[in-house]
């Protein structure tokens, strides 16, 4: 982009960062109030509540796939147009999700929602970096997290009540006023940078490495549904392995690349990108399956149920407390690898819970996994991006973003499968098939558990840093 960076005034540089994080706030918002609301959903759709992961993976998908163009779109379009339009499109999938009748209606619905969502919070974060200085970026950042953070509580408890005493549509509706202010508030606070048109970009690169996330993630829906052919499946999966394959080995390397190939010289890198596709896979998974545990097969109503899983999130905020000082006087590689085995072992005493659950024993093993998974993806994400030369951290930060949203992704459509392959075909209806389900959900969170400690073997192997205070 050209340097034609406009000069900050006092009332822009007071408010820009609030309208920022009002586009983070309602990121974390829907991405933790629709879980609660999916078994309220899913009967009124005609769907088999355990099998609503479609939209929830469509949205996160989504927002794998473009998040890699919205650096480049940021200097086409500008970042004004750009976060006006990126607002504009997750108001209209909200509007479209709440007037869905059918569940290919909302998947829809969701992708125009999960592409509005790739595009605000990365554009408003790079018009930060660029518009402050750096002694005032830890001040702006809080200013921007911050918000996100009571979203990401308040949600689970906000979507369960709407479902219960409203309507589920509110869970959607409710992003209508919010999105028109922003709008508005961009209109009018957003700088106004000049548009560089002169940058290429990797289309050939984005859309192969957009397929092979596609296919990849439907042979995942596919396993979840017993009328899908399971050799199907796996043939989407082989291809869309091949077709990723193809794109690191032909594509990549190219001048104009979404990605820059020397980022995997770093073992950091190498080994923190690896380590979040396992670890996620806990994290991803477990705030899908424990609504449905609640409300399909413990028969908690939906306030009751986001209200149980709010110590999960408040733990979460507490623990950034207690990451600096740890930080402080310990690797990063020898936090990851003894946290990594306490979250799987956490995912996996989920498979303990009893058809009587005591709900006191049940808030502390959520709110003990909640502080564990902030622990671990403050440490992880540092870890992954803290070797990387200047030069390469904007490539490293994109694909690292990617990889987040990608194992989210896959981590709802394994849980999904591995649910499904446990249960049945049985719908969730008499108290034989509720002892069923129960089973069904204690071997997926073990399977989940086990599958998450595999990145401690990466931390294991893995040179560590230095050690905090020592030369």
């Amino acid at each position: 982009m050209p340097d034609q960076s406009p000069v900050l005034n006092a009332g822009t540089a007071k408010w820009l960062p609030w309208l920022v994080a009002t586009s983070f706030f309602m990121q974390m918002l829907d991405g933790t109030i629709l879980n609660t609301a999916l078994p309220a959903i899913a009967g009124d759709l005609g769907e088999n509540p355990l099998r609503m992961q479609a939209v929830v993976v469509s949205y996160m998908l989504t927002q794998a796939i473009f998040i890699p163009a919205s650096g480049w779109l940021t200097d086409r379009l500008g970042p004004r147009k750009l976060m006006s339009g990126a607002i504009g499109l997750f108001t209209l999938g909200s509007l479209m999700c709440a007037l869905s009748s059918g569940l290919y209606f909302m998947v829809a619905a969701r992708i125009v929602q999960g592409l509005g969502g790739a595009l605000m919070m990365p554009v408003g974060r790079l018009v930060i970096l660029r518009l402050y200085p750096k002694d005032e970026l830890v001040r702006v950042l809080s200013i921007i997290t911050i918000p996100g953070l009571f979203g990401s509580l308040a949600g689970p408890a906000l979507g369960g009540g709407l479902a219960q005493y409203v309507s589920w549509h509110w869970i959607f509706l409710i992003n209508l006023p919010v999105g028109l202010l922003g709008i508005l508030a961009t209109l009018r606070l957003m700088p106004a940078f000049e548009p560089d048109r002169s940058q290429p970009f990797d289309y050939p690169g984005f859309a192969v490495f957009g397929l092979s996330l596609v296919l990849i993630s439907l042979s995942l829906e596919g396993l979840s549904h017993p009328r899908f052919d399971n050799a199907l499946a796996a043939g989407l999966a082989a291809l869309g392995l091949l077709v990723q394959a193809f794109y690191w080995w032909r594509l990549s390397g190219r001048p104009v690349s979404l990605f820059k190939t020397a980022i995997f010289r770093i073992v950091t890198f190498r080994v923190g990108l690896a380590a979040n596709l396992f670890a996620r896979l806990g994290s991803g998974a477990t705030p899908f399956l424990l609504p449905l545990l609640l409300q399909v097969v413990l028969g908690f109503s939906p306030l009751i149920a986001g209200l149980l899983m709010m110590p999960m999130a408040l733990a979460s905020v507490l623990a950034k407390l207690v990451a600096r000082r740890l930080a402080a006087h310990y690797r990063y590689r020898d936090i990851l690898l003894v946290n990594t085995v306490f979250q799987g072992a956490l995912i996996a005493s989920l498979a303990l819970v009893p058809m009587d659950m005591n709900p006191a024993v049940f808030c502390a093993q959520l709110a003990a996994l909640g502080g564990v998974n902030a622990l671990q993806f403050s440490f992880l994400n540092t870890y992954t991006l803290m070797d990387l030369p200047y030069g390469e951290s904007g490539s490293g930060n994109a694909l690292m973003s990617v990889m987040v949203q990608l194992s989210q992704s896959l981590a709802v459509g394994l849980a999904a499968s591995i649910l499904i392959f446990f249960q049945g075909d049985s719908q969730v209806t008499a108290s034989s098939d509720l002892s069923l389900a129960l089973t069904a959900f204690h071997y997926t969170f073990l399977v989940i558990g086990l599958a998450s400690m595999l990145s401690a073997v990466l931390f294991y192997l893995s040179p560590g840093e230095r050690a905090p205070g020592k030369s």
